[in-house]
């Protein structure tokens, strides 16, 4: 039998952290140009896709839009950016975290336009990024879980015509995977930190309803996978009800997962032995409705 050393082992180790060890990222503009309206050019003025490719060997041509949470104040581009990249990396999906623009300086409808922009450039520039154009989906947590449901009810349609390259390809997301959601804006379970940010003080009533994504579900409304906590106290599970029932109403396939214990942000909550199951149900999710394989 072969003498296993130490040395061997720690060379195997290091050569396998080395293999899955991710990319670094290429930013790339949304308007290189300038976004439409832009109020300065610095970064917060210009939304950004900060692009992760799937390692080649693990490649299954699936792409994914992350929008990270923070109340449309602020973007938790760690643990809900970076870190989700990689996990969705280890899966061979390519990610592409989305830098959107935030409150009180920036208001409906910049971070739609920079979420439908975002998925509309990862449809148009598909082959370059080695992913299929009916294989690309969004993902968001919180406030970027409502901006991610936001794409997925709120939808550009392809305009060939355009001289764009990008609006020439439909915004939808194939598929949408939303982590601790805010949803609704236009009831008592909202959070409102997102929804002024969002919307402002005082918005007009018909706005609110239209930030609603409960109130918003279509036949075109993609698959859905919902993650939360019954515990959180930020955004109440009443927001996940409310938009898996109304795609349960429409014949969308949906599938919701409800922890007991859950706070609000836990991201992969990779330390906790329950939670961290998440990411597994997530991917058997995806593979089961064959958007990776």
């Amino acid at each position: 039998m072969k003498k296993v050393t130490l040395f061997t082992v720690l060379f195997t180790l290091a050569w396998s952290i080395s293999l899955a060890a991710p990319a670094q990222p290429n930013t790339v503009l949304l308007w290189p140009g300038g976004a439409p309206g832009a109020l300065g050019e610095e970064d917060a003025d210009c939304p950004s896709l900060d692009i992760y490719p799937a390692p080649g060997r693990l490649n299954v041509r699936t792409a994914v839009v992350v929008c990270p949470g923070g109340g449309y104040h602020h973007l938790a581009l760690d643990h809900e950016g970076k870190q989700v990249a990689e996990w969705l990396n280890s899966l061979g999906i390519t990610a592409l975290v989305l830098k959107y623009r935030l409150g009180p300086a920036y208001r409906h409808p910049s971070q739609m336009m920079d979420v439908q922009r975002a998925l509309q450039y990862t449809r148009a520039n598909a082959e370059s990024l080695s992913c299929r154009p009916d294989k690309i989906g969004v993902l968001g947590f919180s406030a970027g879980g409502h901006l991610a449901s936001v794409s997925g009810t709120h939808i550009l349609k392809a305009n060939p015509a355009s001289k764009d390259p990008l609006q020439q390809v439909s915004s939808r997301p194939d598929f949408m995977i939303l982590v601790y959601p805010v949803i609704s804006l236009a009831t008592e379970i909202t959070h409102l930190g997102s929804k002024i940010n969002l919307l402002g003080e005082k918005p007009d009533a018909k706005l609110v309803e239209s930030m609603s994504s409960e109130l918003q579900v279509t036949a075109e409304t993609p698959p859905t996978f919902l993650i939360l906590g019954d515990n959180d106290k930020a955004v109440p599970a009443e927001n996940s009800l409310v938009f898996y029932a109304a795609l349960r109403k429409a014949g969308i396939p949906a599938e919701l997962h409800i922890f007991q214990r859950g706070p609000h942000g836990f991201g992969l909550a990779p330390l906790d032995s329950t939670l961290s199951l998440w990411p597994h149900l997530c991917k058997n999710w995806l593979i089961e409705n064959k958007f990776i394989y």
